[in-house]
């Protein structure tokens, strides 16, 4: 903050609230609310100069000046109830008053940003300022400095008429959308105050809101995704200036569905890309498939024809290794079989300039092993998107043990001009993501074998939360992909157990939506999952064959035992190093696997619950009949027996 001649200048983003949650600094003096009266109660003219960005706590204090000036393209907002809250200093009672009634609703309740342009006709604006904020903001103050009294919003009168009628409207439109988040209509009821009650005990209410909502799971499911996300960038022994590699060209081998994606992920932001294929008709295909994308979504609306040319025109072909072998970065997107990817890496260990990043977008091979095809491991790192690529936020940064320092920062660097959530893993089968939601998809298929079928566990795990269940997931996937991943650990670990229905249905041919048939029917021209008698039947013979007595399955138990399983394996991962910090593990599954949100991923959902409890329901599990699949990790036990959880 810059003090000037009756001027609260800020020359970037006006601070909130928002870093301070969970800290003792929240309650420090002068707080937010000190600070507001003080500005209000001046007795000369207080302007903020708004430049770049005014959210969340920055425009409260802004509302609760005398005057406001902006530059164009500034964006301003309340983006609270994002973090699961509505603005607790005043902004639900200032913001109708200024902007009115309707347009701060839609504010508060969406929690998007305006433009500073599309206020100016309104009084939240006194002025837009063309050219540099300091002398304009300069100018406006010399204009106001003998104007008394002084303006304050507080004063500005409001009124809706018939306001019972239209905050019924809004209550009913805003329940329909907010799902399990409470903020969102509470919201409603604090603008509802502004309109209905005194100023003063408008602030009153609006503050219990806060409060209220500050002790809920869901707003603290939110904060928490909101500050793991940012310290998932962090890599405790790669200091922030650690010098990056430059990538002005990128490679990627293989134009499949997942290579196709991957390019456009660098072409979209600005970035020119080859793809490598073996054959020219797979090739046309891939780039074929790559236009399609892009058309249509410029039919929906989302990007324009002419930035749709220029995204496909960043994107070429190719038959030949010498045409790639002057990138950056080649990612290699090959089929999940290791004697491929061996041959790809020591192409590219011939072939590549010296230092290029070779990238591999394995989802559970040994990264190190693979860096050890070429004689630059110190180059190699693991680049595990998530399919749809040009789609899922989640980018799994493998660290190979030889992998250099330069080199992670430059990707997580990356991750982040790509728009990708970048979280590194270390190297083991499956890294976080997979490793975990192999014990999950182990849970799911005991499930049918004690009793319950397809859509029972998916709707249970949808109830909870989750965006698709595991056997609607699969079907997505490809029921073929697991398959050679279970046929691969059968050689290498033997003592793991699965279900054989998943294998059954395997041999029936049904692989999933590509062929119209997986644990579910499909019809043409429709993604929509309907029960198959078929696989029914043969999940219902499979259990007697294995002189199982099948028996009724609550919800609850199919929740606790596909999170808890889950949970336990990450406990595993983070003992093991393999993941940094537990609210890794919550990002990886919050942006790459549908868990929900409301919820905060599901080390953070074991410590809501309860570790002791997670413990309990474990013990109680390793009773039955896959009792050899519940044995308490150390770290979770630990934690348990001590009162703690993964994430303090």
């Amino acid at each position: 903050m810059k003090q000037g001649k009756r001027v609260i200048y800020r020359r970037s983003r006006i601070s909130t609230e928002e870093s301070r949650f969970n800290s003792p600094k929240a309650l420090a003096e002068p707080s937010l609310y000190t600070v507001i009266e003080v500005v209000e109660n001046a007795t000369k003219p207080v302007i903020a100069a708004i430049h770049l960005v005014c959210i969340g706590g920055g425009l409260e204090l802004a509302l609760a000046c005398h005057y406001r000036v902006a530059t164009s393209g500034a964006q301003i907002g309340l983006p609270e109830v994002k973090l699961g809250l509505l603005p607790g200093a005043g902004g639900t009672q200032r913001l109708p008053r200024v902007v009115g009634v309707e347009m701060a609703l839609d504010m508060i309740v969406s929690g998007t940003l305006a433009a500073s342009e599309n206020l100016a006709k309104t009084a939240l604006l006194d002025q837009l300022i063309e050219g540099d904020l300091m002398p304009g903001a300069l100018a406006f103050a010399a204009s106001v400095a003998d104007v008394r009294p002084l303006p304050k919003v507080r004063d500005i009168p409001i009124d809706v008429p018939d306001h019972a009628e239209f905050f019924q409207r809004s209550r009913n439109t805003v329940r329909a959308m907010a799902g399990p988040f409470p903020a969102p209509l509470k919201c409603v009821d604090a603008v509802a105050a502004a309109v209905t009650m005194q100023f003063d005990d408008g602030l009153k209410f609006e503050r219990g809101l806060f409060m209220e909502l500050l002790q809920s799971t869901e707003s603290k499911a939110l904060r928490h995704a909101f500050f793991s996300e940012r310290a998932a960038a962090k890599i405790a022994d790669v200091p922030a200036d650690t010098p990056l590699r430059a990538i002005d060209a990128v490679a990627v081998i293989g134009a499949g569905t997942m290579g196709g994606g991957i390019a456009m992920n660098f072409a979209n932001a600005g970035i020119p890309v080859t793809i490598l294929e073996t054959g020219q008709e797979a090739l046309d295909r891939g780039l074929a498939a790559i236009r399609r994308n892009y058309e249509n979504t410029v039919r929906k609306g989302k990007l324009s024809p002419e930035k749709c040319e220029q995204r496909i025109k960043l994107i070429h072909g190719t038959l030949s290794y010498d045409a790639v072998s002057q990138a950056d970065l080649v990612i290699e997107a090959v089929f999940e079989d290791m004697d491929v990817k061996q041959a790809v890496f020591e192409k590219l260990d011939a072939m590549m300039k010296p230092g290029a990043i070779l990238a591999t977008n394995t989802s559970t091979l040994d990264v190190n092993r693979i860096a050890g095809f070429t004689q630059r491991p110190q180059d190699v790192i693991g680049t595990h998107f998530f399919s749809p690529a040009n789609v899922m936020k989640l980018l799994e940064i493998v660290r190979g043990a030889k992998t250099g320092k330069d080199v992670l920062a430059t990707v997580m660097a990356l991750a982040k001009k790509i728009r990708k959530t970048g979280v590194v893993a270390g190297v083991c089968d499956g890294f976080i993501g997979n490793r975990m939601i192999e014990q999950y998809s182990r849970q799911a298929g005991f499930l049918l074998e004690e009793g319950c079928l397809p859509q029972q566990v998916d709707q249970a795990v949808e109830k909870f939360g989750f965006a698709m269940g595991p056997h609607r997931m699969s079907d997505l996937a490809g029921n073929d992909i697991g398959w050679a991943i279970r046929k691969r650990r059968a050689v290498e670990q033997p003592d793991i157990s699965y279900s054989k229905s998943s294998d059954l249905l395997c041999e029936m041919g049904r692989f999933g939506q590509k062929t119209q048939a997986g644990w579910y029917d499909y019809r043409a021209g429709e993604r929509s999952a309907h029960p198959s008698p078929a696989v029914d039947d043969m999940i219902v013979k499979h259990s007697a064959g294995l002189g199982i007595a099948r028996r009724t399955v609550s919800d609850a138990e199919i929740v606790e035992r596909l999170v808890f399983s889950m949970v336990n394996e990450g406990a595993h991962i983070l003992e093991q190093g393999i993941a940094q910090r537990a609210s890794d593990i919550d990002i990886v599954y919050l942006t790459g696997y549908g868990f929900p949100r409301f919820r905060g991923g599901p080390m953070l959902y074991a410590d809501t619950v309860g570790l002791p409890r997670v413990v309990t329901a474990m013990e109680k599990y390793a009773r039955g009949r896959h009792g050899h699949a519940w044995k308490v990790a150390p770290l979770l036990q630990r934690l348990a027996d001590e009162g703690k959880t993964f994430n303090t």
